[in-house]
């Protein structure tokens, strides 16, 4: 059962979800969070669905053991594939949240003729965005094209630099994204390369950016639920399956509060 003062459970397949994390605790700010990354596994985008169904679940209940009030999925990849799958699972016992379906609802309205999704090859095998969009917009136009090589860029820290420069326009200048109005980071991880992306647009292209748009969903939803905390003074727990110092010193990327990585060994039976 859901309590007004309980936390927010996050999860992602690795830190980029903290990009989510960071505009919820922006928005929501007496929110306490409870934020787990499942480096172990990262990236989900190469994993089978029935991996990543079985990573979301148990994850889930993670969250719920933690007296979590709601959970988010900060990862575009496990909100296309798993997100119905954790809803049946914990039985509407408290709310879940995708990262896909507010960005669709946003982008549905707002005037585009033709929309780009850049993501993992999960992501885009799954193709929720587009047939989500279809049926908010049938009229829009959307396009899809796997960049699997980003995520694990940014996640060794490689980034405003020639070699993310290099690595971005060698994918944005693929046939697939010309001539779009919009384009959707479909991965948590990269509003860390959205000024680059912005520079190679020459900002001629709006860049859907879902963090914001995902934070302010859910604090909508939470506030019409009666389950918004607004005067709690908030703690945060951040929870990795696979530890190492390169992750804790990158959260800050991520995260503009501090940080404390606790390793929480979640798989050790298998």
């Amino acid at each position: 059962m859901a309590i007004k003062a309980h936390p927010i459970g996050i999860f992602d397949s690795g830190i980029g979800g903290l990009t989510v994390a960071g505009a919820i605790q922006k928005h929501l700010p007496s929110e306490s969070l409870v934020y787990f990354g499942d480096t172990a596994h990262l990236p989900y985008g190469d994993k089978s669905a029935d991996s990543i169904k079985y990573y979301s679940i148990r994850i889930a209940d993670f969250l719920v053991d933690r007296g979590c009030k709601c959970i988010v999925i900060a990862c575009n990849t496990a909100s296309a594939i798993a997100y119905e799958v954790v809803q049946k699972h914990l039985r509407n016992k408290i709310p879940v949240y995708n990262v896909i379906d507010p960005v669709v609802n946003y982008v549905s309205h707002r005037g585009f003729k033709k929309v780009g999704v850049i993501g993992t090859k999960g992501t885009i095998k799954a193709d929720s965005y587009a047939k989500k969009i279809a049926r908010s917009n049938p009229s829009l136009l959307v396009s899809s094209l796997a960049t699997p090589l980003l995520a694990p860029m940014i996640e060794e820290g490689f980034f405003n630099n020639n070699i993310s420069k290099t690595i971005i326009h060698s994918y944005l200048s693929r046939p697939k994204l010309k001539k779009i109005d919009a384009l959707i980071l479909a991965c948590t991880h990269y509003p860390l390369i959205k000024k680059e992306i912005m520079s190679y647009y020459d900002k001629k292209v709006d860049i859907i950016d879902s963090a914001d748009i995902v934070a302010l969903a859910v604090k909508n939803d939470l506030e019409k639920k009666n389950l918004l905390d607004v005067k709690s003074k908030p703690t945060h727990k951040f929870f990795v399956s696979d530890f190492t110092g390169s992750f804790e010193k990158s959260t800050k990327l991520f995260f503009k509060g501090s940080v404390h990585l606790q390793h929480f060994s979640l798989w050790e039976n298998e």
